[in-house]
């Protein structure tokens, strides 16, 4: 998958679509202090606007609904 802090700090700021439909920045990577698993900080861009973490592997990782496999968050290019 390439080197990851470069992939990292390129997703830093850019902002994601959750499969039900919010949208979310993300905030940065940081690791769980017992396991080293790499954690995603992700904010809403809605309502209170909650900060909110997540296993990467999890973030970036597939869901079924409907009998489709699709992404849990989607890079949204053009969102302002």
């Amino acid at each position: 998958m390439g080197n990851m802090p470069e992939i990292q700090t390129e997703l830093v700021g850019r902002t994601f679509r959750h499969f039900k439909g919010n949208l979310y920045r993300l905030e940065g990577f940081a690791k769980n202090s017992e396991t080293l698993e790499e954690i995603v900080v992700y904010r809403a861009l809605y309502g209170e606007r909650g900060l909110w973490v997540r296993p990467a592997k999890m973030f970036f990782g597939t869901v079924e609904r409907d009998g489709k496999t699709m992404k849990r968050f989607e890079l949204v290019e053009d969102h302002a």
